[in-house]
């Protein structure tokens, strides 16, 4: 039985119908040794928490998408076949671009939102570059099958989940199908391929979208391995123009690293409440020394460019929660690096779906102007929010995000 579909709920439901109507039916009614009436009662207790529990969990995980499956929930998961020595570019010295053409077979999504708008396919697709084994959803734009659009290629814009995330959670919990189609439909939003590859790839663990030889190349699952296979199955742009990242939380931070590392596989990337310094998901493999932090800190990757990549960023944040992070990327962005920092009040909900899920067409509305045929020069950003920007840290501290202590402990 699937941990997130509808026959499990159905059964936590019934189950926990049944725990509240057991002790009005058999607590006065049972017989023998008080003792064993009251370890019978006591157990019908412990039955009516357990399911209520458990009842709680499958709503709260349902709507979050935290858990993909039993294997995710119980630790048994590991997607990971081999995790070789890629070198600084990720590639290994591959040429993957002349790679025979990935041909993958699709089928049907199953679970909340995925049959909406269209549908949302699934692959389950083997890394060559990569070592990693893990599914992918695609959901293709209403023009896709249009004749009029039948020699048209689409911009792509890959999504990426939190830590913990499901990679359904873009199209159950934040709905951005549902949300985007009529959009796409009335030209106001450009007609994009949303990709949504599994970011958690070894159990109970965030990979940080790092390559860590031996342990997981994430990086080049989601900057080779997953592009590839994209443009080798549907009329995909090519990189860099034609491809964006976006993430919220830890796949904020993900969404930016990722395109200020790899410019020549991204031209911008959609941060909602994320980080720079790794160390903002305390557990993520990629916080485990200072090297590898600062190796994936895309403040630390951008500060140190001799040229400044022509990429563009939006990171939307409260303060304390992703907004910080976003001022320090565009204190130091020199063009054609462009930021675009979105401050978000308090009154706007913390850090949830709740406040994600909203952002969404103002997000895609500007990657539509980065990526569409006549994209502005300069991106401007704002950086005058209702309170001090600073928080009252130093710039070090704004740099890595960790001005609050409270964000740092930020999952999901």
């Amino acid at each position: 039985m699937s941990l997130t579909g509808t026959p499990f709920l159905y059964t936590a439901i019934a189950l926990a119908v049944v725990a509240l109507v057991l002790p009005f039916v058999l607590w006065t009614r049972l017989k023998g040794p008080r003792a064993l009436r009251a370890a019978v009662r006591a157990l019908m207790l412990v039955f009516a928490q357990a399911t209520a529990i458990a009842l709680v969990f499958v709503l709260v995980n349902n709507a979050n998408n935290l858990y993909d499956n039993w294997a995710d929930l119980l630790g048994t998961g590991n997607h990971v076949q081999q995790a070789a020595d890629l070198g600084t570019d990720g590639t290994g010295g591959i040429a993957y671009r002349e790679l025979p053409r990935v041909v993958q077979k699709f089928g049907p999504a199953e679970g909340p939102g995925m049959r909406a708008s269209g549908g949302v396919r699934v692959t389950q697709l083997r890394g060559r570059v990569s070592g990693v084994n893990a599914e992918v959803y695609v959901w293709l734009p209403p023009q896709y099958d249009d004749p009029a659009y039948k020699n048209k290629r689409f911009p792509v814009v890959e999504l990426l989940s939190g830590y913990p995330g499901s990679a359904k959670a873009w199209f159950g919990s934040l709905k951005v199908h549902e949300q985007l189609e009529p959009l796409m439909r009335s030209g106001r939003i450009a007609p994009f391929i949303l990709v949504s590859p599994r970011t958690n790839l070894i159990a109970r663990i965030d990979t940080g979208c790092a390559n860590i030889p031996g342990t997981v190349n994430a990086d080049s699952w989601l900057s080779i391995d997953v592009p590839k296979m994209i443009t080798d199955n549907f009329r995909a742009q090519s990189a860099p123009n034609g491809w964006a990242t976006a993430g919220y939380s830890a796949g904020g931070h993900c969404a930016t690293k990722l395109a200020v590392a790899h410019p020549d596989r991204y031209r911008a990337a959609v941060s909602l409440s994320g980080y720079n310094d790794p160390i903002g998901e305390r557990g993520s493999l990629a916080a485990q020394t200072l090297r590898l932090r600062r190796a994936n800190n895309p403040y630390v990757l951008l500060k140190n460019y001799r040229t400044p990549p022509h990429i563009a960023l939006y990171l939307s944040g409260q303060s304390g929660d992703g907004y910080q992070a976003g001022v320090a990327l565009a204190r130091i962005a020199k063009p054609p690096t462009h930021v675009r920092v979105v401050f978000l009040p308090r009154s706007a909900g913390g850090h949830s779906m709740a406040l994600w899920r909203p952002q969404i067409p103002a997000a895609f509305r500007w990657l539509t102007r980065q990526l569409g045929p006549r994209s502005p020069h300069h991106v401007r950003t704002a950086l005058t929010p209702p309170v001090r920007s600073s928080g009252g840290s130093r710039p070090a501290e704004l740099a890595s995000d960790t001005a609050s202590r409270a964000a740092s402990g930020r999952r999901q």
